[in-house]
This record gives C-alpha cells, sequence and structure tokens, in this order.
C-alpha cells in the first residue's frame, strides 16, 4: 500500500461512497482508457457497473489505482510485475504500518474537514 507522502502529488480522496471513471482518473492522475485497461489486467479492481454499463468506483478501487500507478509510473514495474507484486502475501509488520499510515491520512483528511466547516 502506498505511504500517503507518497502521493503528495495527488489530490486526496473525497469521502464519497462512488467515484464515476472521470473523477477516479482526475483523482489519480490517469487517463480513463488506462483506467478500463486495468481493469482488464488487475483482477483486484472492479468497478461497479450500473445502468448503461457505466463504471463506479469505491474508495478502495481509487486506493488501489494509486497503488497501481505507483508500481507502474514510480517504481518501474511492468504490468505483470506489479501484477504479481500486489498479489503477494505481506507480512504483519508491514500490514501494521500500511493501517497506521492510513489512518494518519484520514485524520489529516478528518481534520481538513474540519476546518472546512469552522470556515462558514
Amino acid at each position: 500500500m502506498l505511504e500517503p507522502s507518497q502521493n503528495d502529488e495527488l489530490p486526496v480522496i473525497p469521502g464519497k461512497r462512488y467515484f464515476t471513471i472521470g473523477e477516479v482518473s482526475e483523482l489519480c492522475a490517469v487517463k480513463p482508457h488506462v483506467l478500463r485497461y486495468w481493469e482488464q489486467e488487475f483482477p483486484q479492481l472492479s468497478p461497479v457497473k450500473r445502468r448503461g454499463n457505466r463504471r463506479y468506483y469505491q474508495r478502495e478501487d481509487v486506493v488501489l489505482i494509486r497503488q497501481i500507478r505507483h508500481l507502474l509510473y514510480e517504481d518501474g514495474y511492468t504490468i505483470g510485475g506489479a501484477r504479481q507484486k500486489l498479489s503477494e502475501p505481506e507480512d504483519a509488520e508491514q500490514v501494521q504500518q500500511q493501517h497506521q499510515a492510513l489512518i494518519k491520512e484520514m485524520i489529516e483528511e478528518l481534520e481538513a474537514v474540519l476546518k472546512l466547516l469552522d470556515v462558514g
């Protein structure tokens, strides 16, 4: 999983339940056609499809896409290598660090929301 510091250039993920492909494209700095391609290549990535075959991504999908993006664009993995890396079991310490980083990011996002609410 990505550390929050690795996503400094990407916008904060809003607290919505579902995101359209256009929103995810902006949140992850990846074009929509790339997202559709990644759906075919990464079995973990499967957005909900509704009317007219429209894709709706959930927060965990957005986090996964950012993780895939980082592996491919920052770490230089191939599609196959990134797929393998994502399917590898993680050790307990690494998982705990990732959870702590995610909690820290969520706290920062909640504090930002509180500041916005206090301004009004």
